[in-house]
């Protein structure tokens, strides 16, 4: 649909950026903490690794106060689970405690929002050696967890994230890391692990809402539209599958309360269901996300499946993650939309109309979490860093997401990947993200010192602006 005028941005839209901790905080043994699964995974050879990052431990006041300088309303960053319990559970860790209620503190001096996630593929390592994910009792500890969150930052934290792209872990799980000697878990544990934290995660948001009834939760997803490849009506099944199958499923479950019945099909036909306990039902229901919160960077093209092996190949740019499935799906490409160095499909236009499935399903404000360009940065002599492909995906995105609000879509905010320069999981620096520079390479600290890149000042002017601009 083309109007004759689209509509302005909400007068209090969340202008933000986002970090996670363990790909941007460092410190990674410092003050309590202890090793998490991060830590503990195996590292591609000769790529920065996650124990000094970007050292926004130790630079966070100055972060945030050149997040402020940016104009932004708001700072999406995760809590490493393991700098409050070290332990997973039980005894609490009074330097984490105070070191995130310093950031909170500092966020709230600019007048930014902290949005809060509560869980970034980060699982302690301790919890880890008992079963994870896997074992029924890391429910009970990350529920733990949520408590002494919301007890001790309740007061000052009004949007929480429960888990970080929850599918990402459960669909792809060597695109977090690779566990030492590269051994996966089966994909039958892997559902039951997802099953699992679903439950964790409704009871967290029953519990937010309880002890903290001002404040708003949700679950932080990977969502993207699918294509099919063309209007042949088998592709445009194959592409209803693999859109269930990796999203509207890990939505439909918080918000609803059930397994979308497509999805629970696929999990009986392939030996994959999850054992389900009579009460985990009741659980389920009722857990009522106030949002969903959206990390997308790109769509992705369908094709019918051949039945054979053919099904599956690597995703350009990424070769731990695997794209296609026998008997369900096939990747295929797409003329019509642009690609990074890295072959990252770019679709403004596709995150239009994501947004719009999203708000259609799920009648709830939407609140972007991540969405990002990465690319090897240069730092000139003068210390400028000249980005105009940053600047030119953020403006066409941000454009799309105009139409869709004119569309009807409840947009709560907009905060993209990355604040600031982080360790990119599978290349270093060499892949960056940030509106500010770190001055650092794979191996070499350097200083460490924050430069703005053009970036920043171009949304800088747009937050100033409302957006008007786009």
């Amino acid at each position: 649909m083309i109007y004759q005028k689209l509509l302005d941005f909400p007068e209090h839209f969340l202008w933000g950026a986002s970090t996670s901790a363990y790909q941007v905080e460092g410190a990674w043994d410092e003050d309590g903490k202890s090793p998490s699964i991060i830590d503990m995974y195996e590292h591609p050879a000769g790529y920065a690794d996650f124990t000094v990052a970007s050292d926004h431990y130790h630079h966070f006041a100055e972060d945030i106060a050149l997040f402020a300088k940016m104009g932004l309303k708001a700072y999406r960053f995760s809590i490493a689970w393991t700098r409050i319990l070290p332990q997973g559970t039980g005894e609490v860790n009074p330097a984490g405690v105070e070191h995130y209620r310093a950031v909170i503190a500092e966020c709230r001096k600019y007048g930014i929002e902290p949005v809060v996630t509560m869980y970034h593929f980060d699982l302690p390592w301790c919890l880890e050696q008992q079963g994870g994910w896997l074992n029924r009792a890391t429910i009970d500890a990350f529920e733990n967890y949520a408590r002494v969150l919301f007890t001790e930052y309740g007061s000052e934290v009004k949007y929480w994230l429960t888990i970080n792209e929850q599918n990402t872990m459960i669909l792809h799980p060597g695109a977090i890391g690779l566990p030492k000697g590269g051994q996966l878990p089966s994909r039958k544990d892997l559902y039951q692990m997802n099953h699992h934290m679903m439950l964790a995660q409704a009871r967290v948001m029953k519990l937010c809402h309880v002890l903290c009834p001002q404040a708003k939760i949700g679950p932080a997803l990977n969502l993207t539209a699918m294509y099919p490849e063309t209007c042949r009506p088998e592709d445009a099944i194959a592409a209803h599958n693999w859109e269930v199958l990796r999203c509207w499923n890990f939505a439909d479950v918080p918000v609803f309360g059930q397994y979308h019945p497509l999805a629970m099909r696929y999990l009986e036909d392939r030996g994959l269901t999850p054992e389900i306990q009579p009460e985990d039902w009741d659980t389920l229901a009722g857990a009522k996300p106030d949002f969903i919160a959206m990390n997308y960077y790109s769509t992705a093209t369908i094709a019918a499946s051949r039945g054979d092996a053919s099904d599956v190949s690597a995703r350009a740019g990424d070769q731990q993650i695997m794209l296609g499935e026998e008997g369900v799906y096939r990747a295929a490409e797409n003329p019509y939309v642009g690609k990074t160095q890295y072959g990252w499909v770019v679709d403004p236009t596709g995150f239009r109309y994501t947004l719009r499935k999203v708000c259609e399903r799920y009648h709830l404000p939407i609140l972007i979490t991540e969405n990002g360009i990465g690319a090897p940065d240069k730092l000139e002599a003068d210390g400028s860093v000249h980005d105009p492909y940053r600047i030119e995906f953020y403006e066409k995105h941000l454009h799309a997401m105009r139409e869709a609000i004119t569309d009807g879509v409840d947009m709560l905010g907009y905060c993209p990947w990355a604040a600031v320069d982080v360790v990119s999981t599978h290349q270093g620096y060499a892949k960056r993200y940030g509106f500010i520079y770190v001055d650092r390479d794979e191996q070499d600290l350097r200083d460490l010192r924050r430069y703005p890149k053009d970036s920043f000042y171009w949304y800088q002017k747009t937050i100033a602006e409302n957006g008007k601009n786009l």
